[in-house]
């Protein structure tokens, strides 16, 4: 087996990593880099394998940084099957689709001011195209995909649908039966909606993320006090609560939590908007996948009758003119808006519109990547730029990292000893990480007894078994 890193290597974003087996070409994931635009922009489109001789793409799960690559690919030539889990596959259909439509309407939009910008990597036909060849696979069902490979998807508690990849190998050229691991995005226990994540089964090689491999979470404990806390605050003062989420799963998370507030009575009756038409459209495939959902969550809402993502004083808008209302109307509010880390979408009209009054609050709820608005936000700079223009940053910026989806330091050293408990790992890459995280997770590793560590660099090659 050969393995090539193509993405994620010493970075966060766009996660593509390419297995050669018995003469089939693997990736694992699709993903967009993020960040900086030029730059990003470069890594997305120089791929470092040709689409046309993919043979096949496992996706672990329907982020845009694993999956938003896709339909470039195909429109390159790839026409190979692509794997994920059934809610993954119904999440990446949405999600696609919306990335075509942001990037014509930002390339619109930036030419109309007579900015340049880059053009877009692929349009909404691309990813039409891209959605006739997924292939559905639920968790722990054994699958063949090649002579000699199986595959097994794994639940890996991050966010719905997505999958920790197992690959059984029958390698025909060295005559060896081996395992690989693939984590994706590892969630955190007791996190609220989802299932905690599952170990995998006994593995040879593993590929491990390492986001937070040097950092450690806040407990999801103090969540509810401290998200009230904010808006109480700000509505004290009469300003907005901006908060910039990811649309899928961290929003949903975030209106489960105001939820249990506003029922509770321990925020105003202030009014709150979900500002993503695509927020709308992954709530109802939330609901069609009830069966990802822990305990807590079938016993809280969906025995009950319950709507976790429909209440009081919410609003979802979908059209650009209840978008551009929202910036007409007075008095304290809490607007949730895409996308995350602050590069695209509807956010950053909020965020020119509001990031400069000192009465509001931009609250941060997820990772912001290198190079990006929101990290530049996180950074505490004090002027930004958004659509090529100035803004001063004097709005009260607030970082809650409890809601993280991804395992911290602890979580992950955790998950590795119980795996290497049941088989030694013969072998782990550190990947989907900043430089820092991930060498200094590996050296946190080796104190802990693991040996075999790679952290690889973007196009370094391995050939396993070694």
């Amino acid at each position: 087996m050969h393995i090539k890193f193509c993405g994620a290597a010493r970075e966060v974003t766009g996660s593509r990593h390419l297995l050669t087996i018995n003469g089939k070409k693997i990736l694992l994931d699709c993903g967009m880099a993020q960040g900086s635009r030029k730059e990003s922009a470069e890594k997305n489109k120089t791929l470092m394998f040709d689409p046309k001789e993919l043979d096949m793409i496992i996706v672990s799960h329907a982020h845009i940084d694993h999956s938003g690559i896709l339909p470039y690919v195909v429109k390159n030539g790839f026409k190979g099957i692509i794997y994920a889990t059934p809610a993954t596959k119904d999440l990446v259909d949405y999600m696609l689709m919306d990335s075509a439509m942001i990037q014509e309407k930002e390339a619109e939009y930036l030419a109309k001011k007579g900015k340049t910008c880059e053009p877009p990597l692929y349009s909404t036909e691309d990813a039409e195209n891209t959605a006739k060849l997924f292939v559905g696979v639920p968790y722990e069902k054994s699958i063949t995909i090649a002579d000699g490979i199986m595959l097994t998807m794994y639940n890996a508690g991050h966010i719905l649908g997505s999958a920790q990849i197992h690959i059984q190998i029958d390698d025909k050229e060295t005559g060896k039966q081996y395992t690989l691991g693939f984590t994706g995005d590892l969630g955190r226990k007791n996190l609220p909606l989802l299932k905690d994540p599952v170990l995998l089964p006994p593995t040879d090689y593993l590929l491990c993320e390492s986001t937070y491999g040097n950092r450690f979470h806040a407990a999801i404990q103090t969540v509810e006090q401290d998200l009230a806390d904010i808006i109480n605050r700000t509505a004290k003062r009469g300003g907005r609560i901006i908060i910039p989420a990811f649309a899928l799963e961290r929003t949903q998370e975030i209106v489960y939590y105001l939820n249990i507030l506003w029922k509770d009575k321990k925020i105003p009756e202030l009014p709150i908007y979900v500002d993503s038409p695509l927020s709308v459209n992954l709530t109802e495939v939330f609901k069609k996948h009830l069966d990802n959902f822990d305990e807590e969550t079938h016993e809280e809402f969906i025995k009950h009758g319950d709507n976790p993502f429909g209440f009081g004083r919410l609003t979802y808008t979908k059209s650009v003119e209840e978008s551009k209302r929202l910036n007409e109307l007075n008095g304290p509010m809490i607007i949730i808006s895409s996308s995350g880390m602050c590069e695209h979408g509807r956010i950053l009209h909020h965020l020119k519109n509001n990031i400069s009054n000192p009465r509001n609050t931009v609250l941060l709820v997820g990772y912001q990547a290198e190079n990006t608005l929101g990290r530049k936000i996180f950074n505490g700079e004090k002027s930004v730029n958004i659509f090529g223009d100035p803004y001063d940053v004097k709005a009260e910026i607030i970082v809650m990292d409890a809601f993280s989806a991804h395992a911290d330091r602890s979580d992950l050293l955790d998950y590795m000893k119980k795996l290497n408990d049941v088989q030694p790992i013969k072998k782990i890459f550190l990947i989907h990480g900043e430089e820092g995280q991930g060498l200094d997770f590996e050296i946190f590793l080796r104190e802990s007894g693991f040996t075999n560590i790679a952290v690889p660099s973007p196009g370094q090659e391995f050939e396993l078994p070694e």
